[in-house]
């Protein structure tokens, strides 16, 4: 039986992490619920790993959501999808960067793993759908607040009070996805994502990105406090001398990138 979840760790600090049940539509089983959670937590503890890559087997499906099948048969019970060891809670406690490659539909509980993610890329083939109505179960894993904040209130109600799919191209229009790119450059282009990510100062990849999320959580003038807070703690330790040399890298790379 293949594994739900596949790993691949790349020498360059990243890791792609594949849901791998592409006959259900990688569907949330207790099972690939349960290994996604271990797979980011071990990550979490990797020091060779600082970005994630997040992608789904196949063209078809990212994650259809909870898997609806085992639900009506009794193996999963409602309250399962909001406990607190679950998928997005280990994907929010992730520090570094996460790359969501969406390959294909991404329903409900998928919308949510999306949502996890800080950057979203997506290939023709995505369209995303909140049937958290239609099913009958309330959302647990922050979508009911995300999706609001990620595209306006007007659109999120929208998606989710219609069930209604959203196409990946009328979702970079909307801001939900960074870019939409052909389905064979999805994860060519997430990994030279990553690598950029990855080119950054690497305790500043960790504290800039926590630095945007705490702030982004508070009202705006509460966020510029905290920056001024945490930027002035943390200049202090910067020196003349790794400025300089920095400053050369920067500066090579403004003129070659295009």
């Amino acid at each position: 039986m293949p594994d739900v979840i596949t790993v691949e760790k790349d020498p360059a600090g990243y890791a792609v992490l594949t849901l791998n049940r592409p006959d259900a539509m990688n569907a949330l089983s207790r099972q690939l619920r349960a290994e996604l959670a271990a797979a980011v937590r071990a990550l979490e503890a990797d020091p060779e790993v600082r970005v994630l890559i997040l992608t789904g087997a196949g063209q078809r499906a990212f994650c259809a959501g909870l898997d609806l099948k085992e639900l009506g048969a009794g193996g999963l019970s409602v309250a399962d999808g909001v406990e607190v060891d679950d998928p997005v809670t280990s994907l929010s406690a992730f520090s570094g960067p996460i790359i969501g490659a969406i390959n294909g539909v991404a329903i409900t509980g998928g919308f949510e793993l999306a949502l996890a993610c800080d950057v979203l890329l997506a290939s023709p083939n995505a369209r995303f759908a909140d049937t958290h109505g239609r099913v009958g179960i309330m959302p647990g894993w922050g979508l009911s607040q995300k999706l609001s904040r990620a595209i306006g209130l007007s659109r999120a109600k929208e998606l989710s009070l219609t069930g209604n799919f959203l196409p990946a191209e009328q979702a970079e229009r909307w801001g939900l996805v960074n870019r939409v790119v052909p389905a064979d450059e999805l994860l060519p282009q997430a990994r030279r994502l990553a690598e950029d990510m990855l080119g950054l100062v690497p305790e500043m990849l960790t504290a800039y990105k926590r630095l945007i999320d705490d702030g982004f959580a508070l009202s705006f003038g509460e966020g510029l406090r905290l920056e001024a807070e945490r930027g002035a703690a943390a200049n202090r330790a910067v020196t003349a001398e790794a400025i300089e040399q920095r400053r050369a890298l920067v500066q090579s790379r403004g003129r070659t990138q295009t």
